[in-house]
This record gives structure tokens, sequence and C-alpha cells, in this order.
């Protein structure tokens, strides 16, 4: 699985212009299900991210998580994160298929909130519309391949 996290204080995603999910601080986490990958990857993936000390303490440090602020989690589908560039035009062929995307999408959002993260979600396969605002800016890139 590839996820790209940024740290938000605020982040919301709409569909035909109607805000389906949004959150105030927190994680904005774009997520993409390779072909191949498996539930023990996404619960992988969920655990590291909730204990992710991205978010600054007292002292200004970037020493908490997501779980320690009480922030949430927006987390939208994204297949482009597969994308093979290659060439000039990017090729998806190694996300997953529909079927099974949808259904390590939905099982990593619900692991997500297993965490005791709030979580809010945008629609798998639709033409979604993401605004956020990034506080740090802090991005995050995490590929369950390269650490598994």
């Amino acid at each position: 699985m590839r996820a790209l996290i940024q740290r938000v204080s605020e982040a919301s995603v709409r569909v035909d212009g109607d805000i389906v999910g949004q959150i105030g601080p927190g994680l904005l986490i774009l997520v993409c299900a390779m072909v191949g990958d498996t539930d023990a990857q996404a619960q992988a993936l969920a655990s590291k991210i909730a204990k992710l000390r991205i978010f600054r303490d007292e002292a200004g440090k970037m020493n908490l998580s997501v779980k320690d602020t009480g922030g949430a989690a927006l987390i939208v589908s994204q297949f482009t994160l597969a994308a093979d560039l290659r060439g000039n035009r990017p090729g998806f062929s190694s996300a997953a298929g529909p079927d099974e995307g949808r259904r390590i999408y939905e099982h990593f959002t619900a692991l997500v909130a297993d965490e005791g993260i709030a979580t809010a979600n945008g629609i798998f396969g639709a033409d979604m519309a993401v605004s956020l605002i990034n506080d740090g800016p802090v991005t995050i890139w995490m590929d369950t391949a390269a650490t598994t």
C-alpha cells in the first residue's frame, strides 16, 4: 500500500460540489491499494500512521501522534499514487483493481478508526476535489513495500 500523509489544520473533500468528508486538525491520508496488497499491510500502515509523531508538543517539537492530539483523519482513495512514470503518460497497472482496491480502502479506514481516530472519507472511485491547509508544511510518503 502507498500513502501520502499531510498534517493539516483542516481538510475537506467534495463530490459534485457537495462536501462528503471534512476534518479540522489532523491528517489527510491519500491512500492507494497496490496489486497483491494484504489486510496485514493495511493493518501495519494504519498502526504506523496512528503512531507517527509529526505533531508539535508544548516545546514545539514534532513529538506527538494524531492520537495524542485528538486529531482526525480524512482518508481519500487515490489510485494515481501507483503511477508508473517510465514514459510521459503514467500507467496505473500496479494499482489494485477496483473491487479489491475498494475492499482494502474500506478495511484500512476501519483500521484507522479502530486505532481511536475519528475518520472522514471521500467516495471511492468518484471524481473528488480535495481542499486542505497543510500545517508546517508536513508531508510524509509511505510505501509498505519499502518497509516490510
